[in-house]
């Protein structure tokens, strides 16, 4: 296989790109730029050197510090709202009109940093969608109407173009291969970690890399559709979102604004009334305005869900917006679809039983068998025919094909008429069929689909199709009945017999077998009536529905049709069932960090505030105290970024 490879990149050059992306950022820059200043004015002040030495250097502190949080403050008034970044702006003024012009200048340095770091938090957040933009490639190899190749941008392709994808490139966009083979590394979509061979009539994604062979691939999706384009729509949906916490806090933080700003005129006012002096009054009420400033509370909810919004699509899971994340954190009952959540969704063949007296072995019955399924374009025929492959079966040319919908087919194969379908349908009434029907519903109890095969009028054989149980269901299953403490539910349309099987294989206990969608749908309700937040898990159209009715959906990407996609809160691109717990545990982390921030936040405010109004609290140390507490809080909040915290949710 041929590996494209880059070179290794040091610890030192990381730690120069990282600095340098922060350094692009504006608010980083001003931030610096006040602190180089301050960290210049200071010495000359405290060595007592004239006052036009240092003087200046403050001023530029301000300006540098402070021009972009005033305008900001500004823009909002004349909105007719009152910002916190304007209040402290008024604070550092006021601080240095009373002649404590080092004090204001702290403060402004220190409100810039923690202004910059909350600039570094949201463009960290933005690093996954920024990571998938980069996969997607912006030339294509497309082939004209004349068999020649032309290069156009990959954001020209249309669905009917075909593209040449040759060793090293990445596919230009969503589609299926047309001729040729290779071995596609398709890590940044399915997360697969090896690379998956590819031949003719098989899927690709835009942004994966073709590591052998030369790919003719038949565009199906417009570039704004393909895969990689909906995850970055939807993960930069969500960070645009905000929280049922955050809006409360916002529609809260307006009135607690206008409440400490008359609170600051009466603590400066009323004393004054009463003969105190100007300046410690001022002072105090300065003081009081710095640190019942609402900043950290405002940062308390944002930072730690859009760092677990962040991570998750970092994973394959998408959360379209932070109030998804907050119904996800809620939901203690899980209910899940069979096919294509808990299976792979793809039917194979397990069992192959040919007949006594057929005289067919089992590959004889298999080849027959994929020979009259050949022509058919039935999952459980595509299971056949794959399956003779696989074991290298030549097939025998058949002819005068015929297919019955809800029956099966039949074809001519070497002079003898085969069919194969229902047994069911293919039996009736026949009194001299009992061994294959006794050989059907032995197989339909261990949950398999029987497919019968008849030659020339009498019963051959017996194939079993399974769909085969997600290697990872099992303990997925588990985990979410862990997390929410109630036994997770099977919803199924499928038989009783084969949902049971499933199920046992899966560890469920509570199985409801044969429903239509609406039935799905009144299932999920009836759990909610009953007090439990339901996440619904599922990946077809016929779960669209309960998608939408339960507390929260999630669905299975791989599989799953456009409209269940659309109807569910969260997405699993990877199609790896094991992501899901682990998306819960990480949403119901951030609501922790979430609480812990408003409780940090809250005690510092409520300690600085007594402080300050029974006491004597320094400037200097009414500063660090607020925005010591508003960085902590967004720092506290970015803990959910790491990869480590993706890996602890994934363990737990």
């Amino acid at each position: 296989m041929t590996a494209v490879l880059s070179p290794p990149v040091s610890d030192t050059g990381r730690a120069s790109g990282r600095i340098a992306r922060m350094l692009a950022l504006p608010e980083v820059r001003w931030a610096a730029a006040a602190l180089v200043l301050f960290a210049a004015a200071l010495p000359l002040e405290l060595l007592e050197a004239p006052a036009w030495l240092w003087g200046p250097l403050y001023a530029l502190t301000y300006v540098a510090g402070g021009w972009e949080p005033a305008l900001e403050g500004l823009r909002a008034l004349r909105e007719k709202r009152l910002d916190v970044d304007l209040l402290m702006v008024a604070a550092a003024l006021g601080a240095a009109g009373i002649g404590q012009v080092l004090d204001g200048a702290l403060l402004i340095v220190i409100f810039a940093t923690s202004g910059a770091l909350e600039a570094v938090a949201t463009a960290r957040t933005a690093d996954s969608v920024r990571g998938l933009l980069d996969l997607t490639p912006h030339r294509a190899s497309r082939v004209a109407a004349d068999g020649s190749e032309e290069t156009v941008p990959a954001a020209d392709l249309r669905p009917g173009d075909m593209i040449v994808v040759r060793p090293g490139e990445r596919v230009g966009g969503d589609g299926h291969v047309v001729e040729g083979a290779g071995e596609v590394d398709q890590a940044s979509i399915t997360g697969e970690p090896l690379p998956k061979a590819k031949q003719a009539g098989d899927d690709v994604f835009a942004g994966t890399v073709n590591g052998t062979g030369v790919l003719r691939v038949a565009v199906e999706r417009d570039p704004g559709d393909s895969v990689i384009a909906r995850i970055v729509a939807m993960v930069e949906e969500a960070a645009r979102t905000k929280a049922g916490t955050q809006l409360f806090i916002e529609k809260v933080e307006q009135r607690y604004s206008v409440g400490m700003v008359a609170a600051t005129l009466t603590l400066f006012a009323v004393p004054l009334l009463w003969g105190a002096a100007l300046e410690p009054t001022l002072l105090r009420a300065m003081t009081f305005m710095i640190v019942a400033s609402p900043c950290a509370l405002v940062l308390a909810t944002m930072p730690p869900m859009l760092a677990a919004i962040a991570n998750s699509g970092r994973h394959g899971v998408l959360i379209k917006s932070a109030r998804a994340l907050e119904r996800l954190a809620r939901c203690d009952r899980v209910a899940l679809d069979k096919t294509g959540t808990l299976t792979e969704g793809a039917p194979r063949l397990a069992d192959v039983r040919p007949l006594p007296g057929s005289g067919l072995r089992d590959d004889d019955l298999l080849a027959v068998a994929a020979a009259a399924e050949h022509a058919s374009e039935h999952p459980l025929a595509s299971a056949v025919v794959d399956a003779a492959r696989a074991r290298g079966l030549a097939l025998p040319p058949a002819a005068d094909f015929t297919s019955a919908p809800g029956l099966g087919v039949a074809a001519t194969v070497d002079g003898r008429r085969v069919e194969a379908g229902s047994p069911a349908r293919l039996l009736g009434d026949d009194p001299d069929a009992a061994e294959a029907a006794a050989e059907a519903e032995r197989l339909e109890e261990r949950g398999r689909t029987a497919v019968l095969v008849v030659v020339d009028g009498a019963p051959a054989g017996v194939l079993g199709i399974a769909d085969r149980l997600r290697p990872e269901a099992a303990a997925a299953v588990a985990r979410l009945g862990a997390l929410t403490g109630a036994p997770p539910i099977l919803l199924t349309g499928d038989n009783p017999r084969a949902a049971e099987h499933t199920a046992a294989e899966a560890g469920i206990t509570d199985v409801r077998a044969g429903l239509l969608p609406e039935d799905k749908v009144a299932a999920v309700r009836a759990a909610e009536e009953n007090g439990h937040r339901v996440l619904m898990v599922g990946d077809g159209v016929n779960d669209a529905p309960a998608l939408a009715a339960a507390t929260s959906g999630t669905a299975m990407g791989g599989a799953g049709s456009d409209l269940a996609l659309e109807s569910a809160d969260t997405v699993v691109v990877r199609d790896d069932l094991g992501a899901v717990p682990a998306a819960v545990l990480l949403a119901r982390r951030a609501r922790t960090l979430v609480v812990q921030n408003l409780v940090i936040a809250s005690v510092f405010i409520a300690g600085l505030v007594a402080w300050d109004l029974f006491g004597t609290l320094p400037l200097p140390l009414a500063v660090a105290g607020h925005e010591g507490s508003t960085v902590l809080v967004a720092l506290n909040g970015l803990r959910l970024l790491s990869g480590r915290a993706w890996r602890r949710a994934a363990r737990a």
